[in-house]
């Protein structure tokens, strides 16, 4: 009797992990190097991170910064008998969230995951899929190039590079034209953010294959200048200052010169995210006879008490400033308070004085690349109607 019980519980135990192990639906990350096994993402967004170090006396998951979807860091993992530390997070928000090891103390990248730029330097990165989204996603359509160029400054005396995406049909119709769209990332990162993090090529390709966008060249270029000289006497504000002018003095003259644009203001919009929607608002807003089409991706805005006297005076006519600026665009995501709620008060604002212009929240989402995701998503399709 003893033994058939024995059998039975055998068994039960048995069958009980073969189901557990038919559950298991995670799936490598996209964002993982090839036949990497770990990150893993579950079917409920979960997230299981894992790292071998034998010798580690402590491993935790550090996600980048506090205002992410992965969760509040550093997150202690646990110790197997191989020496491989493992944790399984809570689910996630979905889209990418930049993240790194703590080994002993000592910041360690996963091998497991690609690198991206941001936080000022490589780090890992893991993309969770949002359900039933595929906006973002390489599709069976069209398309388009992103181009690496380089180009030499004059205002900083030095070369630069910028990325170029290049709709579908560029290279099969020479004699198109193509209004430009400046799109710029965030502090920390560069010019590879916007495709690398953001598959902002992709957005575009989909949005251009549904005939929801007008076909436009893209320019990203690093949001960082310098002038030639001594820096450590430069004011606050000089490299800001400086990137204005490369923007202005080098960046749009080279594009207009090199690829088939329509080089007017009609067909030029400038945006960005965070530092790159701040850097957006600032060249667009005091050079209008430049750009018409304007967004603002949860950038940190600066607004005076005074809204006429903001941004060079740009809003001091309602009227004026609505006949030349086409689409003025804000967009923050509900889950990132210090962005979002200066953002809608800046909309608030302007629509109380009569200027016209848009609102986007993104729900759920904090200060991370899902939002910017979507507010291109969202901003594009509006451009150069």
């Amino acid at each position: 009797m003893t033994k058939a019980i024995y059998r039975v519980l055998t068994f039960s135990v048995l069958a009980c992990a073969v189901c557990l192990a038919q559950t298991d639906d995670s799936q490598p990350a996209v964002t993982n190097v090839r036949a990497a096994a770990y990150p893993r993402v579950h079917g409920d967004l979960r997230v299981t991170f894992q790292f071998k170090a034998p010798n580690a006396q402590k491993v935790q998951l550090q996600p980048g910064g506090d205002d992410n979807g992965l969760g509040k860091g550093p997150i202690d993992m646990t110790r197997g008998a191989d020496g491989t530390w493992t944790v399984t997070i809570p689910p996630a928000v979905p889209g990418f969230h930049y993240y790194w090891f703590l080994v002993d103390g000592a910041t360690v990248n996963d091998p497991g995951s690609e690198t991206f730029f941001g936080y000022g330097h490589e780090t890992s990165g893991v993309d969770v899929p949002e359900k039933g989204a595929d906006f973002y996603a390489a599709a069976d359509v069209p398309h388009g190039d992103v181009r690496i160029h380089w180009y030499y400054a004059k205002t900083t005396a030095a070369w630069r590079r910028a990325l170029v995406y290049t709709p579908p049909d560029y290279d099969r119709n020479p004699r198109a034209r193509y209004p430009v769209l400046y799109l710029q990332h965030g502090a920390g990162e560069d010019e590879r953010g916007w495709t690398s993090q953001g598959r902002a090529n992709f957005i575009l390709d989909n949005l251009i294959a549904a005939r929801k966008a007008k076909p436009m060249i893209v320019v990203m270029e690093q949001g960082y200048a310098t002038k030639p000289g001594p820096s450590p006497a430069a004011a606050p504000g000089a490299a800001n200052a400086a990137f204005e002018q490369v923007v202005i003095g080098d960046l749009i003259p080279m594009i207009d010169a090199t690829y088939r644009t329509i080089a007017d203001r009609s067909h030029r919009a400038m945006a960005g995210l965070s530092m790159g929607g701040a850097q957006a608002l600032q060249i667009a807003l005091t050079h209008l006879d430049k750009f018409a089409w304007i967004g603002s991706f949860s950038a940190p805005l600066r607004a005076n008490s005074d809204l006429k006297t903001s941004y060079n005076g740009a809003f001091a006519d309602a009227a004026a400033f609505s006949k030349k600026v086409h689409l003025l665009w804000f967009g923050a995501g509900t889950a990132e308070e210090r962005m979002h709620r200066p953002a809608m008060e800046m909309h608030e604002a302007l629509e109380k004085a009569g200027i016209r212009n848009v609102f986007y929240e993104s729900p759920g989402t904090s200060h991370e690349w899902q939002t910017w995701r979507r507010d291109l998503h969202e901003f594009a399709p509006l451009l150069f109607q």
